[in-house]
């Protein structure tokens, strides 16, 4: 893999971001049928999550991929407690697929969860997002069926928990 370097987005990137976040998740076909819907604004709409959480790029001088960490405090967490540390919108971009990107990127979000101290870390994941799953459990990532959740009907999300 070619050197991949993750850092905090640059405001002049979001447009980028949003759309390769939008991309990533319309390619594997998670918007189906929905690829006007709000949530589909969610993923195009960077700037906010810029503002409101930790938005992270990978890049090789290219954008590669993003994850949003939610802070304790960001309007971005949805299952974290304080002491966890959660992340959201993991994307990596189709042709940047089967380099290791959404593992950097993960790793790169373990790897500040130790350092700023939290016990564990958390994420919600669609149901056929089995690609990421299988990232998750190599990772040592465990299923939390209890914290399983649905944000909107038709919509399942399954959720996993890594205690550090």
């Amino acid at each position: 893999m070619t050197e991949v370097t993750i850092r905090p987005a640059r405001e002049e990137e979001l447009p980028a971001v949003g759309e390769l976040t939008y991309e990533a998740y319309r390619a594997d076909g998670h918007l189906a049928g929905r690829e006007d819907g709000s949530y589909a604004g969610q993923l195009k709409d960077a700037r906010r999550r810029y503002r409101e959480a930790e938005l992270l790029v990978a890049t090789d001088g290219a954008l590669l991929g993003t994850v949003t960490v939610a802070h304790p405090g960001s309007a971005w967490r949805e299952i974290g407690r304080d002491d966890e540390l959660e992340f959201r919108m993991l994307a990596v971009a189709p042709a940047a697929r089967g380099r290791g990107v959404g593992e950097a990127l993960t790793r790169h979000v373990l790897d500040e969860a130790v350092r700023h101290g939290f016990a564990a870390v958390v994420l919600s994941s669609s149901e056929a997002m089995h690609a990421a799953h299988r990232l998750y459990e190599r990772l040592g990532f465990r299923r939390t069926p209890d914290l399983d959740w649905s944000p909107e009907p038709a919509v399942s999300l399954i959720t996993y928990r890594l205690d550090l």
